[in-house]
C-alpha cells in the first residue's frame, strides 16, 4: 500500500494539521461540581451546589460529598434545610435518604471499601429520620462506593427550610450530575498484527465497546447518554479524549472526521493536541450544548427518536487545511501560518503568510512587532523583523539546494516581549520523491519538503 509505505518513512511518526486550542478551558459536564440554579421554595430563590472531593479516584483515600444551599437574595446559606437525596451510579442506587443541615451545608464523609454493604452512620432527627452531623459525630458513608469514576447522578428534593418543622411539599426533584474523569486503556492490533495501546479519558461517563479497525483506520467507542431535552439543557459540554502513541504512524494523520451515532460532527468539535504529552497524540471530542441539540435533531430526521447512548467514531483523514495554528506558551497570542505554493520546493520562491491573533478572542492583533526567523542546523539562515500594522504580514524566502534537513520557522519578540512560538519544516532529499505532509511536535508544526521534481499528493 502506497499509504503505508509513505507513513513508514516517518520514523518520527507524527502527521497532522493542528489547531492548538486551550483545551484546559473545555471542562467536562459537572466536573467535580454541579450547581442547580434558581430553585423556588415558597417564593424564595435558592441555588444548590453539589460537589465530590477529591476528583482523583485513582487513589484509595477518603472522599467527601458536600451539598450547600444558598439564598440568592441574601447570598447566605439557608437555615434548617432538610434534603431528600438520591445518589446513583451506572444505573444503580447508592443511597436515597433524608439529610438535615442547620447551616444549609451537608457534609458526608465517604470511606470506600472493596467489599460489604453500603451503610450510613451519624445522628438522626425524629421528624423525617434525617441524618445530621454533630461536632463529635459526622455523617459517614461506608462501603463499595466511589471505586471508579464516571457520572454520579444526584436527585435532590427540599423538604424543610427556615425552621426544622417547616415542611414544604411538591417542590419537585432537581438533578445534579457530577463527572469524575475516567482513564481507560485498550490494547488493539495494527494491520501488521502488532500491539498498540489506545486510551480514552472521559469527562462525562465510562465508555465501552472500544475498537480500532485497522482496515478502515477508524476508532469507535460507546458511552451512555440521556438524549432528553431536560438532560441536554443541563449539559454544558461533553468532552472525550482519545490517546495513542505518536510512534503509531498509521493513525497520525493530518486530520480526522468525527461522528456521533453516524452524524458528522463540525470540524470545530475535533481538535488535535500534540503539545500536552511528549509521547502521545490526544484527539479531543468537544461537544457543546448546541452540538448536542443539533445531533438530537439530526437523529430524529433519520428516524432515531430515542437513542440510548453516544457511539463515537474517529476516522483518519488525509485532508490538509490551512492555516496552521500555534500559540505562545502562555496562550496569549495565536499565530496563523500559511504558505504559497502549498508544496514547498528548493529553488522556488515561497511566500509565508501569517496573522497574529488574541488567543482568547480570535481577534487580530494590530501593530504586532515580530521577528520572523528561519533556522537550520541550529543556525539562523534568514531573519525578518517587522510590524504587522493590520495584524498580518508575509515573508518571502527561497530554499537553496544545499538547505536540507530540519528547519524551524520561529516567531520571536512578539509585541516586544519574550513571547514566541514555532513551526518547523524538514527537507528530506535522501528520500527522493516525498509526499507533502504536515505534522506537529509539541507546539511546532512540521512540514516535509521534497526535492525531486515529481510530487505525490495525499
Amino acid at each position: 500500500m502506497i499509504r503505508n509505505e509513505l507513513l513508514s518513512i516517518m520514523t518520527v511518526g507524527i502527521l497532522s494539521v493542528l489547531m492548538i486550542v486551550p483545551i484546559s478551558n473545555a471542562y467536562g459536564h459537572g466536573l467535580g461540581l454541579d450547581t442547580i440554579k434558581s430553585v423556588d421554595v415558597n417564593g424564595k430563590k435558592i441555588t444548590i451546589t453539589t460537589e465530590i472531593i477529591p476528583m482523583d479516584f485513582t487513589e484509595d483515600k477518603e472522599k467527601k460529598i458536600i451539598i450547600r444551599s444558598i439564598d440568592l437574595q441574601t447570598n447566605q446559606n439557608t437555615n434548617n434545610t432538610t434534603f431528600l437525596i438520591g445518589l446513583y451510579h451506572e444505573g444503580k442506587m447508592i443511597f436515597r435518604n433524608y439529610f438535615f443541615a442547620a447551616n444549609g451545608i451537608i457534609n458526608i464523609k465517604v470511606s470506600p471499601t472493596t467489599i460489604g454493604n453500603i451503610t450510613i452512620t451519624g445522628e438522626k432527627d425524629n421528624l423525617l429520620g434525617a441524618w445530621y452531623e454533630t461536632d463529635s459525630k459526622p455523617i459517614e458513608l461506608t462501603g463499595p462506593v466511589f471505586s471508579s469514576g464516571g457520572l454520579y447522578h444526584f436527585e435532590i428534593e427540599i423538604r424543610t427550610i427556615d425552621k426544622p418543622t417547616n415542611i414544604v411539599e411538591n417542590l419537585g426533584t432537581y438533578i445534579a450530575d457530577i463527572t469524575i474523569p475516567t482513564n481507560q486503556k485498550f490494547n488493539e492490533k495494527t494491520q501488521d498484527d502488532e500491539d498498540v495501546m489506545f486510551g480514552v479519558k472521559s469527562y462525562y461517563d465510562k465508555i465501552s465497546n472500544f475498537d480500532y479497525d485497522s482496515n478502515s483506520n477508524i476508532v469507535s467507542f460507546e458511552m451512555p447518554f440521556d438524549w432528553s431535552e431536560q438532560n441536554i439543557m443541563h449539559v454544558p459540554v461533553v468532552h472525550e479524549e482519545v490517546h495513542f502513541p505518536k510512534k503509531f504512524s498509521n493513525f497520525l494523520v493530518p486530520s480526522y472526521t468525527g461522528r456521533v451515532n453516524g452524524i458528522d460532527l463540525f470540524k470545530s468539535s475535533i481538535t488535535i493536541d500534540d503539545y500536552s504529552d511528549e509521547n502521545e497524540r490526544i484527539v479531543h471530542f468537544i461537544l457543546s450544548q448546541d452540538n448536542l441539540k443539533f445531533l438530537k435533531q439530526a437523529q430524529q430526521k433519520i428516524g432515531v427518536d430515542k437513542p440510548e447512548n453516544m457511539k463515537f467514531t474517529l476516522e483518519a483523514s488525509y485532508n490538509v487545511v490551512f492555516p496552521m495554528v500555534a500559540m505562545t506558551k502562555n496562550e496569549e497570542i495565536q499565530v496563523d501560518l500559511s504558505w504559497d505554493p502549498t508544496i514547498i520546493e528548493p529553488g522556488k520562491d515561497t511566500k509565508f503568510i501569517f496573522t497574529f491573533r488574541n488567543a482568547k478572542t480570535g481577534e487580530t492583533l494590530r501593530n504586532t512587532s515580530y521577528d520572523f526567523i528561519i533556522i537550520q542546523n541550529e543556525k539562523q539562515i534568514y531573519k525578518k523583523s517587522g510590524n504587522a500594522q493590520v495584524g498580518g504580514d508575509y515573508a518571502d524566502y527561497k530554499f537553496s539546494e544545499g538547505q536540507s534537513g530540519h528547519t524551524q520557522i520561529r516567531f520571536e519578540k512578539l509585541r516586544g516581549t519574550d513571547m514566541s512560538t514555532e513551526f518547523g519544516l524538514m527537507v528530506v532529499p535522501e528520500f527522493g520523491s516525498i509526499v507533502f505532509v504536515i505534522f506537529t511536535i509539541a507546539m511546532s508544526s512540521i512540514l516535509i519538503i521534497r526535492r525531486s521534481s515529481s510530487v505525490f499528493r495525499i
